[in-house]
């Protein structure tokens, strides 16, 4: 079976495309299991961030996991071909080490996809869907991710969805240090909005999360207040930028809210990033006077601006994983010639066996020990050239040549004169 990497990303589809098929953590292990319950995949990994969901997986053609996918998420068959890429073996190889390295992302050599990715991976074992190849690959990308890391300034300067949010908000306000900042959230992607946020003294820092001892946890490492989702209806309007990045399957801020806040504010603006896939903001709240609102594709012309710094790095980290895709590439090549490997062992030592066996009877029965071993030399020589002598004898002109020259080869035989 080959290895395949199917999926969409932020260069292929549209936010609105991609929130269709991200996977929420709490289905994902499920989503596996049906996904290699297929007689056609027998491994399977889904990588899936707020700018791409792929699918990783060994099986024997990709049509069947497009169409899953599109079966899982209930979308109209095929309505997702436009936006999909299908990577085979040697492509897919190093599209992983790529998207680890951060060299395939939104923000180039950001370091959070790799944490996503060795997610992913843990995810799958849990859910018994990661065999030898994947397993194999995944180890490889992280290790080949590291190298990158250590060894190139892919990383040096990156600008983080984070700091974009925050170089939006210096373009709305005078300045940060007036403003009341809501984070909504306590993942990863707030941990660092907190982080850039704080950097910039605001008037205040509320965590709003759908449980107050984790949200709690994250406020007190940045001095800041924390509430529960069910309190943002009665305290929005107090908030002029907000941040936002849950894992929430349906919008935490509709319309009709940010519409009363607006109002209760006086019109006074509020600056919303919101970071999630599936988004948790209502899109049409975009369309309300005073409320600026951006998603994680709208950040996307203010990160890109620093690729040109780190051109070198990118060569490098380029030349890095095509040496080592190539390692791997000739690791899984020779995964394919392995049961014809056991195949031939097994074939010969029954041979040996029985020649072993005859020998012992001879032994028995009193015959010289020189007699014995010449009758097992002779007796396994003729059992090892058996097939190919007679492969030999029974093959038409052409196969008889090819034959010829494979056994000159595979035996180092001299030429014939």
């Amino acid at each position: 079976m080959p290895l395949y990497a199917l999926g969409l990303n932020h260069s292929t589809a549209r936010l609105e495309v991609r929130e269709m098929v991200a996977f929420q953590m709490e289905t994902l292990g499920a989503a596996l299991r049906d996904l290699i319950g297929s007689p056609k995949v027998k491994e399977a990994a889904i990588l899936s961030t707020c700018n791409r969901t792929e699918v990783y997986f060994h099986g024997l053609e990709p049509e069947p996991v497009s169409e899953w996918l599109e079966s899982f998420h209930g979308i109209p068959k095929a309505s997702l071909s436009p936006y999909l890429y299908t990577l085979p073996q040697d492509r897919a190889v190093s599209h992983a080490f790529r998207v680890a390295s951060g060299l395939d992302s939104m923000v180039l050599g950001e370091p959070q996809i790799l944490g996503q990715m060795k997610h992913a991976v843990r995810t799958a074992e849990a859910a018994g869907s990661l065999g030898l190849v994947l397993n194999r690959l995944f180890q490889r990308t992280f290790a080949v991710a590291k190298d990158v890391r250590t060894r190139t300034d892919i990383g040096t300067a990156s600008i983080s969805m984070a700091a974009a949010a925050v170089r939006l908000a210096e373009r709305i306000f005078p300045s940060i240090s007036g403003e009341r900042v809501l984070l909504i959230g306590a993942g990863e992607m707030i941990e660092l909005a907190a982080t850039h946020f704080a950097a910039r003294k605001p008037k205040s820092i509320t965590v709003a999360n759908r449980t107050l001892e984790r949200g709690a946890q994250l406020a007190a490492r940045f001095f800041a207040d924390a509430i529960t989702l069910n309190e943002l209806p009665d305290r929005l309007a107090q908030f002029d930028i907000i941040v936002t990045s849950t894992a929430s399957s349906l919008p935490i801020l509709g319309k009709g809210l940010l519409e009363r806040a607006i109002k209760s504010r006086r019109h006074s603006p509020m600056f919303i990033v919101d970071l999630a896939v599936p988004r948790d903001v209502e899109p049409e709240a975009a369309d309300l006077d005073d409320v600026f609102l951006y998603s994680v594709d709208d950040l996307a012309n203010i990160v890109k601006d620093n690729l040109h710094i780190r051109a070198d790095a990118v060569r490098e980290a380029e030349a890095m994983i095509a040496e080592q895709a190539a390692s791997f590439l000739r690791w899984l090549e020779g995964r394919s010639v392995v049961p014809t490997i056991a195949a031939l062992h097994s074939h010969h030592d029954q041979l040996r066996a029985i020649e072993l066996e005859r020998a012992r009877r001879l032994l028995a029965n009193g015959a010289s020990a020189e007699h014995v071993l010449e009758q097992l030399a002779r007796g396994l020589t003729n059992k090892f050239l058996h097939a190919p002598t007679r492969a030999l004898n029974q093959a038409g002109e052409a196969e008889r040549a090819e034959l010829l020259a494979l056994l000159h080869h595979v035996y180092h035989l001299p030429e014939e004169p």
